[in-house]
């Protein structure tokens, strides 16, 4: 995961839209106890996504004294949330302070489902993916299919993986209208999950806490807290997959929701009246115009990482893929334009596939974007490709799983190990 210069936030801004059930306020708590849980929520949050820092780096970024992170500091080491090793040579005169990381051993399952594979990796508290595996599947794959795969996808891991590895929860994310409240999928139309109680399932197979959201509002989170769009306010997210096309806002530092926590389905931007027909009953939606299975249906292929599409066309004399290639760059050109007037982000960050689009030729994609924008909206507009590539959407997902740990420390006792 990339880490960088602490961002200061409130955590809780990022995750209010994908509430978990388990994620009630205590009201029995007293203030004084509310004021320590708080506190330690901060430590760990700061830790976790800014990397290692020393007490005083916390002293400074938390605005708390000392003694009370000393404090603070202990408790989260005798709940094996934290561990400090010896100081940094700062070069400085006078004792340095011991350095403060995440534990990494704590740690997620993160699953990403889509038509031709499931992706499924073991993430550290602190961002280090301890373990990834891609396992392309010969079918659409089932919300069984998912759920056999990932167990045995996690014991391969674990045997390979050093380290006394607590597993604390699961994050899936699933292309599709999902209720994060339930864990339930209501509609994924490309993987054919309809109304799937996906988190119950997982949960009672592999025996812990787990949490589904849709991967678009996942990845837009991870850019967001690790990546390109790391401490803007004001952002625009595409993600392309072999299911289509994700989107996510940002506006005035908060996710655009909607009322029914459906909000940002940009990949159902209408492009043309007369495209090809998508399933959501209108014809030339932004998903069905750049597609990933139609550009690797142009060189006979069926199924590739996302990631490695600008590999394809950048090695390829194939003509028919860079003519089709450049026709969704068109398009796309068009739907990020209107969004751009919709929104006036600061950055647009393409993931996926549609980076491999952006890589290939982005000269001409931001040239359209400008000639299709107002002048005064689009100039300083940011067009780039998602630094996190093919793990956002499982950073995304780790961040779900460890949000409650996260927002509160001391329920760490109460996880399944």
């Amino acid at each position: 995961m990339v880490k960088g210069a602490i961002v200061r936030r409130q955590r809780t801004s990022w995750m209010d839209s994908l509430e978990r059930p388990d994620q009630m306020s205590n009201n029995n708590a007293s203030v004084g106890d509310s004021v320590r849980r708080r506190n330690l929520s901060e430590i760990l949050v700061l830790v976790h996504e800014s990397g290692p820092l020393n007490r005083a780096e916390l002293t400074r970024e938390s605005g708390l004294n000392r003694s009370t992170i000393a404090r603070l500091v202990v408790e989260l080491a005798n709940l094996d949330l934290i561990r400090e090793s010896e100081p940094r040579d700062t070069g400085v005169v006078g004792r340095p302070s011991p350095v403060i990381r995440a534990n990494d051993d704590i740690v997620a399952v993160c699953i990403n489902p889509d038509i031709d594979a499931v992706a499924v990796a073991l993430i550290g508290l602190g961002g280090e993916i301890r373990g990834q595996v891609r396992r392309v599947t010969t079918s659409v794959p089932s919300v069984e299919d998912m759920i056999l795969l990932t167990s045995r996808v996690i014991k391969e891991l674990i045997e390979e993986i050093e380290g006394d590895l607590r597993i604390i929860a699961a994050g899936i994310a699933v292309p599709g209208i999902v209720r994060v409240d339930l864990g339930v999928v209501e509609f994924a139309p490309h993987l054919g999950w309809t109304n799937e109680p996906v988190a119950q399932l997982m949960r009672e197979r592999l025996g812990y806490p787990t949490f589904v959201a849709n991967d678009a509002n996942l990845g837009i989170i991870a850019e967001r807290l690790y990546g390109m769009a790391r401490g803007k306010s004001d952002v625009i997210y595409l993600n392309g997959s072999g299911s289509g096309i994700g989107g996510g806002v940002i506006v005035n530092d908060r996710p655009l929701t909607g009322i029914h926590g459906f909000g940002a389905e940009l990949g159902h931007t209408s492009t043309s009246l007369k495209g090809v027909p998508c399933y959501c009953g209108r014809r030339g939606c932004l998903e069905t115009e750049v597609s990933l299975a139609r550009l690797l249906s142009v060189v006979g292929q069926s199924s590739i990482d996302p990631d490695d599409l600008g590999l394809l066309i950048g090695s390829s004399n194939h003509r028919a893929l860079r003519r089709e290639a450049d026709r969704q760059l068109d398009i796309l050109a068009v739907a990020i334009s209107n969004f751009i007037s919709v929104f006036n982000p600061e950055i647009v960050v393409l993931a996926g596939f549609l980076g491999g689009l952006l890589e290939m030729n982005p000269t001409r994609l931001r040239e359209h974007v400008v000639h299709n924008s107002f002048h005064q909206l689009s100039s300083d507009v940011k067009i780039v490709r998602a630094s996190l590539h093919s793990q956002h959407l499982l950073v995304g997902a780790a961040e779900l799983a460890f949000s409650g740990v996260l927002n509160d420390p001391i329920t760490i006792t109460r996880t399944s190990t």
